[in-house]
């Protein structure tokens, strides 16, 4: 009965950090769509300095989610979730009320600092309430919450753009965080790493920001600058030499930023290098696709949206039973399916699809296996690093996690850019089905370095077990995880 209890109210945290996980997650696509609309308003502006209310956006977020993970282990989870809510409200409302694009631009950054806030407090919010073998079910569904979002921002965009305008798209931010607030008062448990004491680490913090900060600036603005441009590789080489110099101050410190530790458990390590190669793939994909149904198929914007929908519908409606298999029988047997059937959806693509429409033919099964694969991987590729984590560890864990996908998605939009380069009308099919084939073995190689490197922790608690209607209770440990 007890159990019962404290399981109900660990999916009713999980509902309340999943409204903040979403809206976190949906402003990194959802603005693609409102760019043209966006662009309109603020003709003054170049669409080049427009564009940094996409990239900076996405530059902040993935700059600070290290730190931000470290401030909520050390003032409390609870304290930095409700704080990042807060400001990712008022710098919604102030995105829709923006009266020029710098003001727009310098919004946009302050959201996405509210948004680092949220993420990782979100999950170390959440899995406590769950048992050991039980959390992979829950990170399932939190990790499916933000997938979706980044998925069905085009759709979800296109719809708020055009019955509403643009500005909405930041409005409809403010009732959903004020709903999580008010409810999330009551039911979340505040818990803060116990001997820490101080700021964390500030010159370690600002070290792996700028880092992060400094590859994703490269990558995201490679296309416009040039790849080989000296802005885009001054930007990515000082952001890799300050990668070395932070771990060496992180060796160093008392409360360092990140926990070396964490990087030399195996299932660790191995998990967040598949998760950033899925994340490569994934969102490279959903650029792709929607770039193909527009400038190929001659899809509206709202027409590309409504496509593309199937595919995060199945993605959510997997994603749950995904983490209840990933509890029972181990993280491998569900996430190498997994993106078995999401490279199969994207070799669909660039094998049989063709200049003339046809979507029931091609498009929709490959959304099937695609949102079926996402929703067996993504969210589940999370629990595999961090299922097992001590509870004191959650919040910085996760943020590393969170730091590897927006890489990942940083990394992918950029090579989606490069491989389809500008094609004419002409070549344009070749460059689609190229750009897919690739991406189609980068999600396998993500498969196959879970399947061979993969092991779950010795000290972690065994695999729930299978109950088989009309059988005997069956342990699953046999089961290679």
């Amino acid at each position: 009965m007890m159990g019962g209890m404290a399981l109900a109210r660990g999916w009713k945290a999980l509902m309340v950090c999943a409204v903040g996980v979403y809206l976190v997650s949906l402003d990194v696509t959802v603005v693609n769509i409102a760019f043209p609309a966006i662009s309109r308003d603020f003709s003054e502006a170049s669409r080049g300095f427009l564009a940094w209310a996409l990239s900076g956006y996405n530059v902040a977020f993935a700059a600070a989610l290290l730190t931000a993970g470290r401030l909520a282990d050390r003032f409390g989870r609870k304290r930095i979730f409700f704080v990042g809510i807060t400001v990712f409200s008022l710098a919604s409302m102030a995105c829709g009320l923006a009266p020029s694009a710098g003001f727009l631009i310098a919004a946009r950054v302050v959201q996405a600092l509210g948004g680092a806030l949220v993420l990782p407090s979100s999950l170390a919010l959440v899995l406590p309430e769950f048992p050991p073998n039980r959390r992979s079910a829950a990170i399932g569904v939190w990790g499916a919450v933000g997938g979706l979002a980044a998925a069905t921002g085009p759709s979800l965009g296109s719809v708020v753009v055009d019955s509403l305008g643009w500005r909405w798209v930041f409005f409809l931010n403010v009732p959903l965080c004020v709903a999580a607030w008010v409810f999330g008062r009551g039911i979340l448990r505040e818990s803060r790493e116990a001997n820490a004491s101080g700021w964390p680490d500030l010159l370690g913090a600002l070290m792996a920001s700028g880092a992060v900060g400094l590859i994703v600036l490269a990558i995201v603005q490679g296309d416009e600058w040039g790849y080989a441009s000296g802005r885009t590789i001054g930007a990515a080489l000082t952001g890799v030499v300050l990668i070395p110099l932070f771990l060496l101050r992180c060796s160093r410190q008392q409360s360092p930023v990140l926990d070396l530790a964490l990087l030399r458990e195996r299932y660790f390590a191995v998990a967040n290098s598949a998760s950033l190669l899925f994340s490569l793939g994934f969102f490279a994909m959903l650029f792709v696709n929607v770039q193909y149904l527009v400038g190929v198929w001659q899809y509206s914007v709202v027409g590309a949206g409504l496509a593309m929908t199937p595919g995060p519908l199945f993605a959510a409606a997997t994603a749950a039973p995904a983490g209840r298999l990933a509890d029972r029988y181990g993280h491998r047997v569900v996430i190498v399916p997994g993106t078995i059937l999401f490279a199969a959806g994207m070799a669909l693509l660039s094998l049989r699809i063709d200049p003339d429409p046809n979507y029931w033919a091609v498009m929709f099964p490959s959304s099937i296996l695609t949102g079926i694969g996402v929703g067996l991987s993504i969210s589940t590729l999370g629990s595999a690093a961090n299922a097992f984590l001590p509870p004191t560890r959650f919040a910085m864990g996760s943020a590393f996690s969170s730091t590897c996908r927006q890489i990942g998605a940083a990394l992918g939009f950029a090579a989606a850019v490069s491989l389809l380069g500008t094609p004419g009308r002409a070549d344009a099919q070749g460059a689609f089905e190229r750009t897919w084939a690739i991406l189609t073995g980068v999600i396998l190689l993500s498969g196959l370095v879970m399947l061979l490197f993969y092991r779950r922790p010795a000290s972690a608690p065994e695999p729930d077990v299978a109950v088989l209607p009309g059988s005997s209770t069956i342990p699953s440990v046999g089961v290679a995880t």
